[in-house]
C-alpha cells in the first residue's frame, strides 16, 4: 500500500521549498551579497599579503574556509527575520503542521540559494588564490557539507534570537563557537588534498555532521521558535 502520508510530506515540503526558493530569487541581493563579500576578500587578501603564488596557495585553505563561515554567517542573520515581522511565523507555529518540519523547507531554500551557490563559485575563488585544479573536487564536496552544517547550527541561533533587537550580535557570539570544529575539519581536508594526503577522515567527519544536523537541528529550531514567540 501507497503510504499518502509519506507522499504528502514529500508534496508539502517540495512545493514549500519552491515557494521559499522563488522568494529568494526575487530578492537577488540575499544571493549576491555573500558572493560579492566571498569575491571582494579573495581579492584582498593577495593585496594584503603579496602576489607570491605558493604563499598564497599554502594559505587558500584557511582563507577560503573562513569567508566561507562569515558569509555563511551572512546568510542566517537574515533567517526567519522576514517571517517574524509579518507575523507569518507564529502562524506556522500554531499550524497542524509540526513547526520542525514547517522550518525544513525554508532551510533547503537558504541552503539552495546560499551554501550550494558559494560551494559552486568556490572553486573559481580558490584558482585565483593559486589553489591547484587537483584540490577543487575535496573543495567543492567539504564546502557542500560544511555550509549545510553550518546553516543548521546558524538557523538554531536564528530561532533564538529572531525577537531581540539587533540581534546580529548575539547570533554570532552563539554560533561561532560551534563552527569552529566545522572549519578544523574543512580546511584539514583541503589541506590533505593540497599535500596529496587522504581528506577522508575529516569529509566523513563533516558527512557525519550533516546526518546529525538534520536529524536533531529542525527539532532544535522549533524549540528556539517557540521560545522567541512565547508560545
Amino acid at each position: 500500500m501507497t503510504d499518502q502520508s509519506g507522499i504528502d510530506t514529500l508534496q508539502y515540503l517540495s512545493g514549500q521549498t519552491a515557494r521559499h526558493v522563488r522568494l529568494q530569487l526575487a530578492s537577488p541581493s540575499e544571493i549576491v551579497n555573500p558572493l560579492l563579500f566571498f569575491l571582494l576578500v579573495v581579492i584582498l587578501f593577495p593585496l594584503g599579503l603579496g602576489p607570491d603564488p605558493e604563499r598564497l596557495a599554502l594559505m587558500a585553505p584557511g582563507i577560503l574556509w573562513v569567508v566561507a563561515l562569515l558569509a555563511n554567517l551572512m546568510i542566517c542573520m537574515r533567517l526567519f527575520v522576514d517571517d517574524f515581522e509579518d507575523g507569518s511565523l507564529e502562524q506556522l507555529a500554531m499550524a497542524s503542521t509540526p513547526l520542525a518540519l514547517s522550518v525544513i523547507p525554508q532551510l533547503l531554500a537558504a541552503w539552495m540559494t546560499g551554501g550550494l551557490v558559494l560551494s559552486l563559485a568556490a572553486p573559481l575563488f580558490g584558482m585565483m588564490l593559486g589553489l591547484p585544479v587537483s584540490a577543487v573536487p575535496v573543495l567543492v564536496a567539504s564546502l557542500l557539507m560544511g555550509t549545510a552544517i553550518m546553516l543548521l547550527l546558524g538557523a538554531v541561533g536564528a530561532a533564538l534570537t529572531v525577537g531581540v533587537r539587533r540581534g546580529g550580535i548575539l547570533l554570532a557570539l552563539l554560533i561561532l563557537p560551534l563552527y569552529i570544529p566545522v572549519l578544523i575539519a574543512g580546511t584539514r581536508a583541503l589541506d590533505e588534498a593540497l599535500h596529496s594526503g587522504d581528506p577522508v577522515v575529516a569529509l566523513a567527519f563533516l558527512g557525519a555532521g550533516v546526518t546529525g544536523g538534520l536529524l536533531l537541528a529542525p527539532l532544535a529550531i522549533a524549540a528556539g521558535l517557540r521560545v522567541s514567540l512565547e508560545l
